[in-house]
């Protein structure tokens, strides 16, 4: 059925959760420092998180991403010309992971930042009080409660990123839309490699969610139930 190239689509699948698991650790690192920075007393602080928020939310993935890979190898290779360095190409997977985790660090921002301050300012100051550290109070107190409010933004940015991954297509990264699009022309069945590609995505998406529904039950044991 899809004439020998079920191997090579497997592999653009493997390349693409690969570039999703990596963005995704640089989107929580950016967006964990982002929320740090909107919430602290720095106006400095505030301001860059407010224009980094700002300007991703404003400008297309696609531009971003061929900003970063043509703009910015044109950019590094002329500062390098100057300089006296050979010249450097920039790997298409580490360009698409750091644009995308980017991208989303973003998004994660604001999830991380509503979460913090979802959870009450009393029980932050109670810890303090009974002599805990602030290390402790974010870790034993505000960091599980953190969590189980940014689950559900968390989730819906992951699901994102992964059908965000075909963007790195375009900058040569051989990941499943790539080797899908490469199915289809040698083949001339489109229908059948587009569905295929479709497929898959649908598989990880559904995974995942499975997989948020799990943690949320988890993080939700000991908790109540308030009806609406």
């Amino acid at each position: 059925m899809l004439h020998g190239y079920a191997l090579s689509l497997l592999q653009g699948a493997a390349l693409t959760l690969a570039v999703a698991a990596c963005s995704l650790a640089i989107a929580l690192a950016l967006g964990l420092a982002g929320a740090v920075a909107k919430l602290s007393r720095s106006r400095l602080a505030r301001g860059a998180a407010q224009v980094y928020t700002t300007l991703i939310r404003a400008v297309p993935d696609l531009v971003l991403m061929l900003l970063v890979f043509y703009g910015g190898q044109t950019a590094v290779n002329a500062l390098g010309e100057r300089l006296g360095w050979e010249y450097v190409d920039i790997d298409p997977f580490v360009a698409g992971v750091l644009t995308i985790g980017f991208i989303f660090g973003a998004y994660f921002t604001e999830v991380l930042r509503g979460a913090f301050l979802a959870v009450p300012a009393g029980q932050r100051e109670a810890g303090l009080a009974f002599g805990f550290s602030r290390t402790q109070v974010l870790t034993r107190i505000v960091g599980p409660q953190m969590l189980r409010h940014a689950l559900p933004g968390l989730s819906n940015n992951w699901l994102v990123m992964i059908k965000s991954t075909a963007i790195v297509s375009v900058i040569g990264l051989s990941d499943l839309m790539s080797r899908g699009a490469q199915a289809a022309g040698a083949t001339r069945e489109p229908f059948t490699f587009y569905l295929a590609v479709a497929v898959v995505y649908l598989g990880f998406t559904s995974l995942s969610e499975a997989f948020f529904a799990w943690l949320s039950r988890r993080l939700s044991v000991g908790t109540r139930a308030v009806a609406l």
